[in-house]
């Protein structure tokens, strides 16, 4: 309605308007050619770093397998911030590459190349902890009947293992896709001005209240596209077959190349691609405890080493503020949303019917949209008073963030809460009743005891996810409560200072720490 009726009456404005705008058009294009290009890059990184680390004997695989999964502890736009901060236009690791390509200019990490370069190592964390798992499921008995028959180890892992992943290699394909398509922070901090996305355009025009419509309409782009992929990908997936030809499975041993040119390949492109993980991670830890001038220059001075940077961050309320804010929202987000839905599985489980359908597709429809329409449909639909708020208005408040952070996570949390409850053994709850206990009683006692190890969980995954938010936050942030998200954008500018820069070094060790302790607890 605020799109194509925002008077009452219809209107084409924002159509025809879009359509004149070359940035706009641009945009689309940009979107479409990085969520297919990550198919491509995202798949070829992905399952050769979990057949480097699950299947093929590879010298030091643990430790391979460790920095492959930094993805796991930093994301979004510190990731974004965290490679700019080692290959930007003052990155610590340009003047090293301009002596051995002196004509490499200083913006040379920018673009459409940089951002899927950035986009593909950050993306891997599904194949790390989806197709890990399928693998370790492959039957090794096929492996050695196809050895016995007389293949080789590419034609195994061709025609025996591959397919067997198929599923699971869909399912990633497609989140890579959607990924690209609804992507945010990199093409921002990164794609400059030659390669901007829909996201970032959106929130161009959003920040206007001239140009809104435009920015709500290509929202709606976006999630129409999204929603007609996801139907798309789900009708070719059901006409798919997937079976296993054994009754009895043997786990999955590693296999060791015996040609000893592509085993050197295979250990010098593994280790390769660990750098390039672990590098920025090093990088960022080693450079939060330097001072100004080593930061600036990006000269590694280890003698200026200090704790001056945190003694800064943690010892001054306007540095410390965006963190506790985040951790705050992220929080509260977490706790509030495992709250409700322990309740909404439990009567979704309990009273099957029409009903319960209904209310679980509904709550399904955070999965179908993309964070930045949900974000944008947000800020225009409660941005007046309305009678669901009791006459209040929304928009612009400062609880308008912590309600996204909630919407955003139900579908996750519903989910595996679901699953949960349906794995308790019905007998339990009959044991209950039969003791006299009524349905809150037995709900309290009985049921609940049994999925907090996977309410926890998923309260702490969460957590996490949020802590580092910047796509909802840029749109729905209160002024004086600005998340760390924000703060971290800011000191990718080139313009920010460099107390900036080193409080943001300072900033993504922190939420690294507390990432990879939340996820070591989980």
């Amino acid at each position: 309605m605020s799109t194509f009726a925002p008077d009452g009456h219809f209107s084409g404005r924002a159509w025809t308007t879009l359509m004149s705008s070359p940035r706009a058009r641009a945009s689309l294009g940009h979107s479409l050619l990085l969520a297919v290009t990550l198919c491509i890059t995202v798949n070829l990184v992905g399952i050769f770093i979990v057949l480097a680390t699950e299947y093929f004997k590879v010298w030091g695989s643990k430790i391979l397998a460790l920095g492959y999964s930094t993805t796991f502890i930093y994301g979004g736009i510190v990731l974004a911030a965290g490679y700019k901060f080692v290959y930007g236009e003052s990155g610590v690791l340009t003047p090293v590459l301009q002596t051995l390509l002196p004509s490499l200019p200083d913006d040379w990490f920018g673009g459409f190349w940089a951002v899927v370069f950035v986009m593909t190592f950050a993306t891997t964390t599904n194949h790390m902890l989806f197709l890990s798992a399928a693998l370790a499921k492959v039957d090794n008995q096929t492996i050695e009947a196809a050895r016995n028959m007389g293949a080789g180890p590419w034609t195994i892992l061709r025609r025996v293992v591959l397919p067997v992943l198929r599923p699971v290699l869909f399912a990633v394909t497609i989140l890579s896709f959607l990924t690209g398509l609804g992507a945010l922070s990199a093409p921002l901090v990164i794609g400059g001005t030659e390669f901007q996305t829909i996201a970032p355009i959106i929130l161009a025009f959003a920040n206007s209240s001239v140009s809104r419509d435009i920015a709500a309409l290509l929202a709606l782009i976006l999630g129409l596209t999204t929603m007609l992929l996801l139907w798309i990908m789900t009708r070719i997936e059901r006409g798919q077959s997937y079976f296993s030809v054994s009754k009895v499975s043997t786990r999955i041993e590693k296999q060791r190349l015996t040609n000893p040119v592509a085993n050197a390949m295979l250990h010098l492109v593994a280790w390769a691609l660990w750098l390039v993980y672990v590098t920025p991670v090093v990088l960022i830890i080693v450079f939060s405890f330097l001072d100004s001038a080593s930061i600036e220059s990006g000269h590694l001075a280890l003698n200026h080493a200090s704790l001056d940077n945190y003694t800064r961050v943690f010892g001054q309320s306007d540095a410390l503020r965006p963190l506790l804010v985040s951790i705050a929202y992220s929080g509260a987000a977490a706790i509030i949303c495992v709250i409700a839905m322990l309740f909404v599985a439990r009567m979704i489980t309990r009273y099957p019917g029409w009903l319960s359908n209904l209310v679980e597709n509904l709550l399904h429809i955070p999965w179908l949209l993309p964070s930045t329409m949900l974000a944008l449909g947000l800020m225009m639909a409660y941005d007046g008073p309305t009678p669901m708020l009791f006459g209040h208005t929304l928009t612009g408040m400062l609880w308008i963030l912590l309600v996204a952070y909630v919407l955003v996570k139900i579908p996750f949390t519903l989910r595996l809460l679901k699953d949960a409850f349906i794995g308790i053994n019905s007998s339990l709850e009959e044991a209950a009743s039969n003791l006299g206990a009524n349905a809150l009683t037995t709900f309290r006692k009985v049921l609940v005891p049994m999925v907090m190890p996977t309410a926890l969980a998923i309260g702490a995954l969460n957590f996490n996810s949020q802590l580092e938010d910047y796509d909802m936050a840029v749109f729905l942030a209160h002024p004086l409560y600005q998340p760390l998200g924000l703060t971290i954008a800011a000191a990718t500018d080139a313009t920010a200072s460099t107390d900036s820069v080193a409080n943001n070094l300072v900033y993504t060790v922190v939420l690294m720490a507390i990432t990879a302790t939340v996820m070591v607890l989980v």
